[in-house]
């Protein structure tokens, strides 16, 4: 071979070489990583999230900063969490939540699915193969959607019973924490907004309304049902008084179709709570829903001015934080 053309072709040559190993090389990694994650979750060298040490007998609730989405943590006096919806499943949020469930050192979880929008139940199977639970409350209306069906497909997964919850349904702890579902009224509902799950927590003479994404029509029917008895809503033992409610948080992000006044009117609210992204899309909160708010209620808050929101409930009552981790 004449000496020029091996000159050009072992550089060549050389370069086949590198690109080769780099292939191999990269390949290995791939293959690598996939099987650290598989045995040592990517999620599980995360840092939980530091928080001040629970007293005895408090029942706090986590309103997460989770964008356009809804993630709702009850944490029981007895140590339990009941999540409320878990965001969109995106790797921001999916982490956010991780750390901090992982932060608070749940003994047990229990779930609520409201309805089946990604920003409410996408984060769902991704906390069940974190962390495993107890129970599924399912939505009045069930859905054929990716992300809903990878929920329905975790929960068989990690053995996580399932149970639709419509009125009536209650979850109850022994410390006298318990909540009532007031809405849907069944399984043959149609509306999936409409529809979705409205829950009425009381514990020590506090009661907070987690609203979910019932508009403005579902707001005025429970009214006239109020109005008419006001006992309509009690499940057994266990009381709702609507005119009493302390804390609501605001129905659909604040949406222009939610937060009617007959419905601001009755509850009566001291504080409320809108759980919407900062610039999303909808543009929530609509300023009309925002000016009756304001006018309703006393003390507003917007997750997406203030991030993270806890609520502190004891025997002497309840306060309201904002910058909750330590």
């Amino acid at each position: 071979m004449p000496e020029n053309e091996r000159i050009r072709k072992d550089p060549e040559h050389r370069a086949l070489v590198r690109r080769i190993a780099i292939i191999a090389l990269t390949s290995v990694m791939v293959v690598a990583f996939a099987l650290f994650n598989y045995f040592l979750p990517f999620e599980t060298l995360l840092p939980a999230y530091q928080f001040p040490t629970r007293s005895k007998g408090e029942l706090r609730v986590h309103f997460l900063s989770v964008g356009q989405g809804d993630a709702t943590i009850v944490e029981f006096p007895e140590g339990d969490l009941l999540i409320v919806d878990a965001g969109d499943g995106s790797f921001e949020n999916g982490n956010k939540i991780y750390r901090y469930v992982k932060g608070l050192g749940a003994q047990g979880i229990t779930l609520v699915a409201t309805h089946a929008d990604l920003d409410h139940c996408g984060g769902m199977k991704s906390l069940m193969d974190a962390f495993g639970a107890e129970k599924l409350y399912l939505p009045a209306i069930p859905s054929e959607n990716k992300f809903y069906s990878e929920m329905i497909e975790a929960a068989k997964r990690v053995g996580c019973e399932t149970e639709t919850l419509t009125r009536y349904g209650v979850i109850a702890r022994p410390s006298g924490a318990y909540l009532v579902c007031l809405s849907p009224y069944s399984q043959g509902e149609a509306d999936k907004n409409a529809a979705s799950t409205l829950l009425y927590l009381h514990y020590a003479d506090t009661n907070i309304l987690l609203g979910a994404d019932i508009d403005a029509a579902r707001e005025r029917r429970l009214v006239r049902e109020y109005e008419l008895l006001s006992t309509v809503f009690d499940s057994g033992e266990y009381a709702v008084r609507l005119d009493e409610t302390d804390i609501l948080r605001v129905s659909h992000h604040g949406s222009a179709t939610s937060s009617s006044e007959e419905w601001l009117r009755l509850l009566g609210a001291e504080v409320g709570i809108i759980s919407c992204g900062a610039d999303n899309y909808y543009k929530h909160p609509a300023a009309e829903a925002v000016a009756r708010i304001s006018r309703e209620v006393d003390t507003v808050y917007r997750i997406d001015e203030l991030g993270d929101i806890v609520v502190s409930v004891t025997q002497e009552g309840y306060k309201v934080f904002t910058n909750f981790t330590e």
